[in-house]
């Protein structure tokens, strides 16, 4: 069945929203998904040329018409669920909410601030994860889609069913997993870092209600510098400093890139292969991306000899011990690994 996952194998933030939209744009898919909860923003350029991030609905769904689904295994902040909404003029004949859906309230949040996740674990304090432990706890004050009045427009009885559907159809369903491969609340090896969820291509599909024989494609997505999120959130091998990459990308001297969710300064450090060849063997990826290939070798940066992207690319490769198939540059770019070869021998 055409079905493909996108998802993250190093600590989130790897671009994972551009790499979902151009998937969307470019295999004409019926649907995509976007699974997990506010607590990450991802990012893709629209028709317009404007950056749009986006951290309940899918980035994928920024420069398409495609049809945006929630599932029940998502988790709603309202507030920014209708925002978003509204950025993107989302009308109720293409937005569907599952019913089971879980809500996300301020006492969620509260309780997360109350925990100091943020100090302690480097969370967002979006109260996503004390949802979740609520909708585990199987109480009956918890809420979900289906009790929510602002929602009644978008509220689709069973989503997996619409997906299916579709799928009967051979029509393609895109589903835009959420964070990194490392920071699985069951693969992590650095608990308690780690967030409330799996992140995993498996627990993606789970989360939508397919099946696994569903999925003909698997995503996965790298960045050539991987980031944590700012504070103390957990070891991040070959970490350096934002200074550093400046310097060797040719950047603003005083350069950092900010969290989505909390726009926090993230941390940052060399490209490790131990995490993604975990990754690797968890998600069986059918293509490998690697974006941020413009902090190896910046385009137009005439000082900067491709060279270094070349070797770069080998030396990834050869620890991984596997291919990349796609190569991101800046926000919206993606490139066939192979016609940069041929730009890089030049």
């Amino acid at each position: 069945m055409p079905v493909t996952v996108v998802v993250g194998g190093q600590y989130g933030s790897e671009g994972k929203g551009k790499v979902s939209a151009y998937v969307t744009r470019t295999s004409g898919a019926a649907a995509v998904v976007r699974v997990g909860g506010p607590n990450s923003g991802h990012s893709a350029v629209n028709d317009q040329g404007e950056l749009i991030t986006l951290r309940q609905l899918p980035a994928g769904a920024v420069s398409s018409d495609v049809q945006i689904v929630l599932p029940a295994g998502s988790l709603i902040d309202l507030h920014i669920l209708q925002r978003e909404i509204a950025r993107l003029s989302v009308s109720p004949d293409r937005l569907r909410i599952d019913g089971n859906a879980s809500i996300i309230t301020r006492e969620h949040i509260n309780k997360e601030a109350d925990l100091a996740l943020m100090s302690s674990i480097g969370s967002t304090a979006s109260g996503t994860g004390a949802a979740l432990m609520e909708r585990l706890s199987r109480t009956s004050a918890h809420r979900l889609a289906r009790d929510v009045k602002e929602l009644q427009n978008f509220i689709e009885h069973d989503s997996a069913a619409y997906l299916r559907g579709l799928l009967d159809r051979n029509e393609r369903v895109v589903i835009e997993g959420t964070q990194g491969f490392a920071l699985s609340i069951w693969h992590s090896h650095e608990f308690p870092y780690a967030t409330s969820r799996d992140t995993t291509a498996a627990g993606f599909v789970s989360e939508a209600g397919l099946a696994p024989h569903d999925v003909d494609d698997v995503v996965l997505v790298l960045r050539a510098f991987p980031i944590r999120v700012g504070g103390n959130s957990g070891p991040l091998p070959n970490e350096i400093s934002w200074p550093e990459l400046a310097r060797e990308a040719h950047l603003a001297p005083d350069f950092v890139e900010l969290t989505s969710a909390t726009h926090r300064v993230r941390r940052v450090g060399r490209f490790d292969p131990s995490i993604v060849k975990r990754a690797i063997n968890s998600n069986r990826p059918h293509r490998v991306v690697m974006n941020h290939m413009d902090y190896i070798d910046p385009p137009g940066a005439q000082d900067s000899p491709t060279w270094r992207s070349q070797k770069f690319l080998i030396q990834v490769e050869r620890d991984m011990g596997r291919q990349i198939d796609l190569l991101g540059f800046g926000a919206a770019s993606l490139e066939p690994r192979s016609s940069v070869n041929l730009r890089y021998a030049v």
